[in-house]
């Protein structure tokens, strides 16, 4: 669509957006005064109008008039917020860096806006002072504290051992405790947890007290000791994500165990293979998910999943609808056992911080999920990243539509809980209007999102009536986005910010077609590495070798200290000439549906089987034009290629119906492309990228 300048824009131009008159003449009149002030095309001018005039009711099309207007002529990465000096200095890294910033940058430091990209390199090459700074600003307690923040020795076994360091050597410590600890950022009567089930959207949000829950913490935990599994034994979770199962996993880690976190929308076969490979020795679920009027069958997936010991939770009430396994457990009976321990506190197990707190699990190339454990330091990680990026603090309320089963239903629980702040859940699908009047009702502060979920709002104005006025800013993860769904999305806000930034202590490399390292703040294309000290990121998989996963073959990075192997990461990012970052997918054979990391090869060995006509397949994951979260592509090579094809159409539902049925019922194929071979190395691997580039650039006949 053409946009006007905004001093071009006339009332009959408002007008024609079904904008009623009156109203239409006072946006005309407040558009002309703040051009007389700020000008036509300046980000000042964005800014004024954006605050002063745009508000949720108007029609977005208003909204990308003024926007695309404004920024007509300014070329890239026009910007949907700047930071307001007085605001940046009331953040957590803003009272940091006023306290602190000369001394960390010496006299180059003027304040927390102008100075935050120096602190960002000062964070990265000053790791123990950083890492140090953060974990006492954040309060963190260790029952034994580390001998240092870093090992990080420069032999060439260590480099191959550890190439990520070692971090907080000797450290005895336990995240869930430091959940619960009373300080001067939590006492008994704060707010832990908000939440509100599905259906009850007219009635007053819950509320848990951090007394309720340490309390009821405790209790589970007691319970969990009558199974007399070892310690560091691992307990799975399948449930939704409310409030029974972060009451769950915090007392997992509590007694001294390890979460392993499987999705509640899998499959029994995809169950079974996280049971597995994590060796869970228990699993807590429930009887049935109920969404609307459908029931939706849990603890009979975990039976056929073949699961070990299962405590069983019901949706309604005391009762099951269905009758358990001799060895599985109630929920009633399971804390029946330790009655008489409520309200008595469970003194929390210390282990060493290399130990492990959690197990989720990531898609690999080879079909075969990657078991990606995190340490007792990985909370910490995800609590340092609320402190330091989305500002979390007492007093705030964070939501995050997710799933203990996706690494960003743990970093939900800590990023509150260790800041202070409080948990808001809402049990029922995210995409409703109920959700949305949740935020409200909870007065949410810091709301994440995936783009999926943004789009979803967007096209059924789901967020319509629902005043979101107490948001900070919100998060995004899982895929690209677009940036008319953001600006959508920040306008139900009056234009609070999507942060989405390089976090503090890491370091991002595009590596360009030779495979080098684009130099720092040159503009480029490539596949992203990251610098391999990184506190809180993985160091072993269960189930293959760290090492060739995300070092081997990678390029290495001359410090000013030593030369490192830099980390895979695995997604095509683009460093802009104004120095912003945009996210392109996956590089590898690995795609992101719907926020869900998934291989080809789990696709195709479901798509192979749906149809006795079809050879092969090939699962690919495209963007479409104009950027947003990547859409799946099946190209199916049929067993006579010379015959008739199949109805198309017919097979895309056949297939949807397959996926949804055996993977996840959120997968949706957006298009099938039938050829008559797929593209091949030499080795007689299927080139997927050749293919993506094809249906990029309209090579097949698919509509994206």
């Amino acid at each position: 669509m053409a946009y006007k300048s905004l001093d071009s824009i006339t009332l009959s131009d408002i007008l024609d957006l079904a904008i009623p008159p009156e109203t239409a003449a006072k946006l005309h009149q407040d558009l002309t005064q703040i051009i007389h002030t700020y000008g036509p095309n300046t980000p000042q001018t964005w800014m004024q109008i954006s605050t002063r005039i745009l508000n949720p009711d108007l029609p977005f099309s208003f909204h990308q008039m003024m926007y695309y207007g404004c920024y007509l002529d300014f070329g890239s990465d026009p910007p949907a917020w700047l930071p307001d000096p007085k605001d940046a200095m009331l953040t957590n890294i803003g009272r940091l860096l006023e306290r602190r910033g000369k001394e960390f940058l010496g006299p180059s430091y003027k304040d927390p806006i102008s100075s935050y990209s120096a602190f960002q390199e000062f964070s990265v090459s000053n790791l123990e002072v950083f890492w140090k700074t953060i974990l006492e600003e954040m309060g963190v307690s260790f029952s034994r504290p580390p001998q240092r923040i870093l090992v990080d020795e420069p032999s060439e076994k260590s480099q191959l051992l550890h190439p990520g360091g070692q971090w907080l050597p000797g450290a005895y410590v336990n995240p869930a405790r430091n959940c619960l600890s009373l300080s001067s950022k939590r006492s008994l009567s704060d707010i832990a947890v908000i939440w509100r089930d599905e259906g009850n959207d007219e009635m007053p949000v819950n509320k848990m007290t951090v007394e309720k829950l340490r309390s009821e913490v405790w209790l589970v935990a007691y319970a969990l000791e009558t199974l007399g599994l070892e310690k560091g034994s691992a307990i799975a979770i399948d449930m939704p994500m409310d409030v029974k199962s972060v009451v769950i996993y915090l007392a997992i880690v509590l007694a001294g165990y390890v979460v392993v976190s499987i999705a509640d929308s899998f499959a029994p076969a995809e169950i079974s293979t996280r049971l597995v490979l994590s060796k869970a020795k228990a699993i807590f679920t429930q009887d049935l998910i109920v969404r609307g009027d459908r029931s939706i069958p849990l603890y009979s997936r975990v039976v056929d999943a073949r699961s070990p010991l299962a405590i069983v939770i019901p949706t309604r009430g005391s009762g099951f609808s269905m009758k358990l396994r001799d060895m599985d457990i109630s929920w009633h009976d399971f804390l029946d056992r330790v009655k008489s321990y409520k309200n008595v506190e469970f003194v929390a197990v210390e282990r060493p911080v290399e130990a492990f707190s959690n197990i989720l699990f990531s898609s690999g190339t080879t079909g075969e999920p990657k078991a990606i454990p995190w340490t007792l330091a990985t909370p910490f990680k995800a609590g340092a990243d609320g402190w330091c990026h989305t500002d979390v603090r007492k007093g705030d309320v964070l939501a995050w539509p997710t799933n203990l089963g996706w690494m960003m239903g743990p970093w939900l629980v800590y990023a509150s809980l260790l800041n202070g702040a409080s948990l808001a859940l809402y049990n029922g699908s995210p995409l409703s209007f109920g959700f949305a009047k949740f935020v409200q009702d909870a007065k949410v502060t810091v709301l994440g999102v995936i783009p999926s979920i943004v789009r979803a709002w967007r096209s059924k104005n789901t967020t319509a009536g629902c005043d979101w006025s107490t948001i900070r800013c919100f998060g995004s993860t899982g895929e690209a986005s677009s940036v008319d769904e953001y600006l959508w999305l920040m306008g139900r806000a009056k234009y609070k910010p999507v942060i989405d930034t390089p976090s503090l202590g890491s370091k991002l490399f595009i590596l360009g077609e030779d495979g080098i390292p684009i130099p720092p703040n040159v503009p480029g294309f490539g596949e992203l590495a990251l610098h391999p000290l990184m506190f809180g990121a993985s160091s072993t998989l269960l189930n293959a070798n760290h090492y060739d996963v995300y070092f081997k073959g990678m390029p290495s990075w001359n410090g000013k200290a030593s030369k490192k192997v830099l980390r895979r990461h695995g997604d095509v990012f683009e460093r802009t000439p104004r120095g912003y970052y945009r996210a392109h997918g996956r590089a590898d054979d690995t795609m992101n549906l719907g926020g869900i990391k998934v291989s080809s090869v789990e696709i195709e060995r479901v798509c192979n089987s749906v149809d006795d006509r079809i050879l092969e397949t090939a699962a690919i994951g495209v963007t479409p034009h104009g950027g947003g979260p990547e859409r799946l592509i099946i190209v199916i090579v049929f067993k006579d290629a010379n015959g008739s094809t199949p109805d198309l159409n017919k097979l895309k539902g056949s297939l949807n119906s397959a996926l949804q049925k055996n993977l996840n019922p959120l997968f949706k194929v957006s298009g099938v492309v039938a050829l008559g071979s797929l593209p091949r190395t030499a080795t007689n691997k299927v080139m997927r990228r050749v293919l993506r580039q094809q249906l990029i650039h309209g090579g097949q006949n698919c509509k994206l």
